[in-house]
């Protein structure tokens, strides 16, 4: 078939112990799914479930072992860093049950929602969507994927996220709000999930600013970590 631009490449995450590699269809993030994270947002209890989503080319996706590399975004002073589990779906579906979610899970994966913050919250004010704080070039950066019969007891992992080795983030996959089999249920019931759609589960307290020059080391217990470095 002939094309009037050239298609864009497959955008793709390695998985571990496999040369085959997870093609990226969607990327669906949850906003404030761990109780303290909302607190430090300004928001307390247990809200409803919220999305947004980020284009499949923000994934920076980066090797076992190996530290990528993410450039500073434009008109941003205020970058953050938000470490997450991410889910890799490897069967579709549309009103999945909580109770049948797993079904539907391909691996599990280190990732970060970078975040332009100063843009995220001036868009809130506005009463504005805010993909331009979401949404934008490399915000996804993820390490590669583990399939899930080999994560062992993700749900109930260590989540953390070291900055230039310094602790800012720790917690439990345990604390979310809203698990994965939830997470995937009410997900399911707004958008009809396909192979190849990655879910940001949502991010512990500690999120904080990072300037051109420091290196991130985001880790869930049983995962492959991630490294990558701000220039």
């Amino acid at each position: 078939m002939d094309y009037v631009v050239t298609p864009p490449a497959v955008v793709s995450v390695p998985v571990v112990g496999q040369v085959a590699r997870f093609p990226v269809h969607r990327i669906y993030c949850v906003g404030r799914n761990y109780a303290e994270h909302a607190k430090e947002m300004g928001f307390t209890g247990r809200e409803p479930p919220f999305f947004f989503m980020k284009p499949a080319d923000a994934v920076v996706a980066v090797e076992a072992g190996q530290t990528g590399s993410m450039a500073y975004p434009s008109l941003t002073g205020n970058l953050h860093h938000e470490i997450e589990l991410v889910v890799a779906i490897g069967k579709g579906g549309k009103n999945i049950a909580a109770a049948n979610a797993h079904q539907h899970i391909y691996g599990y994966a280190v990732g970060l929602d970078m975040t332009r913050r100063d843009l995220q919250n001036e868009m809130k004010k506005q009463g504005r969507p805010w993909c331009i704080g979401k949404g934008f070039e490399q915000s996804a950066p993820i390490g590669p994927i583990t399939p899930a019969a080999q994560a062992g007891g993700v749900e109930q992992a260590e989540i953390a996220l070291q900055v230039n080795g310094q602790d800012r983030q720790r917690s439990t996959v345990a604390q979310l709000i809203w698990s994965i089999a939830e997470t995937i249920e009410h997900l399911s019931a707004a958008w009809e999930l396909q192979a190849g759609d990655l879910i940001y589960s949502g991010t512990p307290e500690g999120v904080a600013a990072v300037v051109p020059g420091d290196t991130l080391v985001g880790s869930v217990a049983g995962l492959e970590s991630l490294s990558i470095r701000i220039v």
